[in-house]
């Protein structure tokens, strides 16, 4: 089995966000998938099958599987266009989430997701305790979205994850208007046993609407501020979101499983 690395969002290697990407010419049992990820260690895992003319794809965690994984798919679509399918310029993933599409744009690749429906809630003491920092808003939806009023409140952030853990939302993102870019964020995931994701492109149909609709914007640059750091390129299309970034490959391996 032939498993690629890739890091994503990101042009050089070491930096971005690493997602190990198998290309299977059929599915192994999801014990099987489970494993390989749990030996990856990486916030996801992905299997891709050729059906028809397009892959099918999933994405593990080591928590379980999810329904939506960005930069897992950036780097799907990476390694399909370059390896695969050398003469196409976009690919097609038939996911949980529904069809997929990653398309090159010049040096990017660029994924057509659908955007979260943000929910107003109220902030508590929990959400600034288990963060440590002053909260001014709060959104519900797959994820929780919690906003606070400073960028360099958003990198020194040291949260509690046991705490997180015990939040509303599969993950937690934090986020402020940017000084350089358009937003600054991170995202936490304890529940899916990844403490810290680096850049989360699911991540970003969360917080891209509400910058979208704060700024007046329907183009934004964004940067994941984790300790690898990763910069996505954005657009809204009415209820689509348009995600773009680079890769790089950082190995290519076989898998020594029977």
């Amino acid at each position: 089995m032939k498993q690629y690395i890739v890091d994503a969002f990101t042009k050089e290697i070491f930096h971005g966000n690493q997602a190990a990407v198998c290309i299977l010419d059929k599915w192994p049992d999801e014990k099987t998938m489970f494993n390989i990820t749990l030996e990856n260690n990486f916030s996801e895992t992905a299997f891709a099958v050729k059906e028809g003319d397009k892959y099918h794809l999933r994405w593990f965690t080591p928590g379980g599987e999810i329904d939506l994984c960005g930069h897992a798919t950036l780097a799907t679509g990476f390694v399909v266009l370059s390896f695969y399918e050398q003469g196409s310029k976009s690919i097609i993933f038939k996911t949980l989430s529904g069809d997929l599409t990653v398309s090159k744009s010049g040096n990017l690749l660029e994924m057509e997701f659908p955007a979260y429906k943000l929910q107003k809630t109220d902030v508590t003491s929990q959400m600034e305790d288990a963060l440590g920092c002053r909260i001014t808003e709060a959104f519900k939806s797959r994820d929780l979205l919690l906003v606070t009023d400073d960028e360099e409140t958003v990198r020194s952030l040291k949260p509690d994850l046991d705490k997180i853990e015990m939040l509303d939302g599969l993950l937690v993102h934090v986020t402020a208007k940017g000084k350089e870019t358009d937003c600054v964020s991170r995202s936490f995931g304890p529940k899916l046993k990844i403490p810290e994701d680096p850049v989360c492109g699911s991540g970003h149909c969360h917080i891209i609407p509400y910058w979208a609709e704060k700024l007046g914007k329907t183009r934004l640059t964004a940067y994941q501020a984790s300790k690898r750091g990763g910069t996505l390129y954005c657009r809204v299309e009415g209820e689509k979101i348009f995600l773009a970034g680079e890769a790089a490959l950082f190995s290519v391996g076989e898998l020594c499983i029977k």
